[in-house]
């Protein structure tokens, strides 16, 4: 049975000269045998006890600030699961990552993401960062959104590669496309639903 397993773990976020300490949300997604990641945020060993001893067949990156991206190559190394990203934020993985590392699958919005028998959709939401996506799980009735929508609103704009308009617009076009019933799993912070943020920014 397809299932979300969670957990938390510490380390900071730096762009722009500046660097804050951050909590970030693991998300495995996934059957008794097989899952994917959602983020690689901070420390290896920690995704790896949500993991358990399944197999890894994906590290989603819903974006490329170093505190999503900053161990997927090691976890790469680790699993041997693709590192799936974005093309348009290579700017902002190569800050963290350099030249010499890439990840090794394009996301597209409209791509479906195999795991566990069922699918995740995504959902290019550019705003807090141009190759932001969000990850919808339908027969679990949830999304997976990254920093793009949180529990109290909008995610950040206020840094390089961001647009407040923008993320404010594929918020209302691609998330609010969705159930208000549906749960939205944030990269940081507690859960909230697509009613409730709707209700909030009218």
């Amino acid at each position: 049975m397809l299932r979300v397993d969670h957990g938390v773990v510490t380390g900071t976020f730096s762009l722009d000269g500046q660097t804050f300490d951050v909590d970030n949300n693991i998300w495995v997604v996934g059957d008794d045998d097989e899952c994917v990641v959602i983020d690689a945020p901070h420390d290896v060993e920690a995704i790896l006890a949500v993991v358990g001893d399944r197999q890894v067949r994906a590290i989603i990156c819903t974006h490329a600030h170093d505190d999503h991206v900053r161990v997927a190559p090691g976890l790469r190394d680790r699993t041997g699961a693709p590192i799936l990203l974005h093309p348009a934020e290579w700017p902002l993985w190569e800050l963290t990552h350099g030249d010499g590392v890439w990840w090794n699958i394009d996301l597209a919005d409209g791509a479906r993401i195999e795991v566990g028998g069922s699918v995740l959709e995504v959902l290019h939401t550019p705003g807090h960062a141009p190759g932001a996506v969000c990850l919808h799980a339908p027969d679990l009735n949830r999304v997976f959104t990254g920093d793009t929508l949180f529990n109290g609103g909008p995610g950040a704009t206020g840094r390089s590669y961001s647009d407040a308009g923008l993320i404010v617009e594929s918020i209302r076009e691609k998330l609010f496309a969705l159930p208000d019933g549906t749960v939205v799993h944030t990269g940081h912070g507690e859960d909230t639903t697509i009613g409730a943020e709707r209700s909030r920014m009218g």
